[in-house]
């Protein structure tokens, strides 16, 4: 397999997709890939017209085209037909939902195992994983079920936060992290600071980015791990 995982589009400051763009150029290049094709389901507030244009701009930049499954009658050819696939960030909840409902889990799956190179941010790298349990978005929709296309064993909390705003009585990421582990204990999960992504190819996996990585497990203590250090326990 070869996967793309980014915890976020944008980091504040910067043009959409500006950060991760020369990695996505790299990842898609080393692939022999010229032309992708976009699941844009995660968009709820704007059209999926929208937000194929906007991805588009930032593709078009590096060389790549893209196009996008709603465009097609048949969703799951158009997925069989590619040569990459991205999956957008937004609503995981309406993704996964949308994703389901037109045959797109099992189409991604089987494609992606046949060597297509996948790329998904914020919830399209949760979408990755087991199950779409491990997101930071409100369930405003609820799909058939949580289970996504299990690329990888363990679960990816997108836009991990150490931040406890002052005068906010409410759960910190790392509170509601530790209720995941306590109720699914053999489940680890990689919390995926912004500005940070995961490379996974032929069963070598590595973290690219200047923050670190922290990692949850049910009885063990929580630790961070960095750029370099050897994340090949996530992938058992």
């Amino acid at each position: 397999m070869k996967l793309l995982l980014i915890s976020n589009s944008t980091n504040a400051g910067e043009a959409y997709l500006d950060y991760p763009k020369n990695n996505i150029k790299t990842f898609l290049e080393s692939a022999g890939v010229k032309r992708v094709m976009f699941v844009p389901y995660a968009a709820v507030t704007f059209s999926y017209d929208q937000y194929l244009e906007k991805v588009k701009n930032r593709f078009n930049e590096i060389g790549i085209e893209i196009d996008s499954v709603h465009r097609y009658e048949n969703p799951v050819k158009a997925i069989r037909d590619a040569e990459g696939i991205v999956v957008g960030g937004g609503n995981t909840f309406h993704l996964v939902k949308n994703m389901q409902a037109n045959g797109l889990i099992e189409a991604i799956r089987e494609k992606v195992l046949a060597g297509a190179p996948y790329i998904g941010w914020s919830a399209g790298s949760n979408v990755a994983c087991p199950t779409l349990c491990t997101t930071n978005d409100m369930p405003i929709v609820e799909p058939m079920s949580f289970k996504t296309l299990n690329l990888i064993p363990f679960q990816i909390n997108p836009h991990y936060t150490d931040a406890h705003p002052e005068g906010h009585a409410g759960e910190t990421r790392q509170q509601r992290i530790e209720e995941y582990i306590a109720a699914n204990k053999g489940v680890t999960v990689a919390g995926l600071r912004e500005g940070c992504m995961f490379l996974i190819e032929n069963n070598h996996i590595q973290l690219i980015g200047k923050r670190p990585l922290r990692i949850f497990k049910y009885g063990e203590e929580q630790r961070e791990l960095n750029a370099g250090d050897d994340l090949s326990f996530l992938l058992k």
